[in-house]
């Protein structure tokens, strides 16, 4: 398999989140309210799944094994492309949970936020996922020998089985943290030797 084989296999859980939020917009355009749990656990797909696991492992690996080859000028522009539109994805969700934070306290005027932010990830995730598919994911693996593209897929592989750890080491972090508990001696690597 192609190192960016599991990335593609990715976009498709993806797209269908996409599909299931386009339906949601709708129901909130007819309802004039929403579902804040609902926006929660798209918010936890975006970042966990689409923005630090998938994401991750295109800036993370792909993207810098690439910096290291003499890309062609199309390539490189591709490149620097995909990875501002990953920060406008990570910008628009980030805005997307404080308008469901106002929401939830009552500001109804937040509804057309989150309906604007749900609009631009319906409108960005399609046109993206179209441009690593067709134009860039195939081409650039030229840049690689077979064993390089067998390292990327060991090295992806790896990067998916700290992600869980990642999250959860996180969530308790933050308690730790909210609640005075965290303290230097409790951090460690030990995710990183996994």
């Amino acid at each position: 398999m192609l190192p960016i084989g599991p990335l593609m296999v990715e976009h498709r859980l993806i797209e269908r989140m996409i599909d299931v939020l386009k339906i949601e917009m709708k129901v909130i355009q007819e309802k004039k309210e929403v579902n804040p749990v609902f926006i929660e656990n798209v918010v936890d797909f975006i970042r966990l799944y689409a923005d630090q696991t998938h994401h991750g492992k295109e800036e993370d690996i792909l993207f810098r094994e690439l910096k290291k080859k003499d890309l062609s000028s199309q390539h490189e522009r591709i490149m620097n492309e995909l990875i501002q539109e990953h920060v406008l994805s990570r910008k628009t969700t980030g805005e997307l949970v404080e308008a469901n934070k106002k929401y939830v306290h009552g500001e109804k005027e937040a509804l057309n936020i989150i309906l604007e932010k749900i609009n631009t990830l319906v409108n960005f995730y399609p046109k993206h996922i179209e441009k690593e598919d067709k134009h860039f994911f195939i081409p650039i693996m030229k840049y690689f020998s077979k064993g390089d593209q067998e390292e990327l897929l060991l090295e992806g592989r790896a990067f998916d089985r700290k992600m869980i750890h990642r999250k959860y080491n996180a969530l308790v972090h933050d308690y730790e943290t909210e609640r005075e508990l965290y303290s230097e001696k409790q951090k460690s690597d030990w995710i990183d030797y996994m």
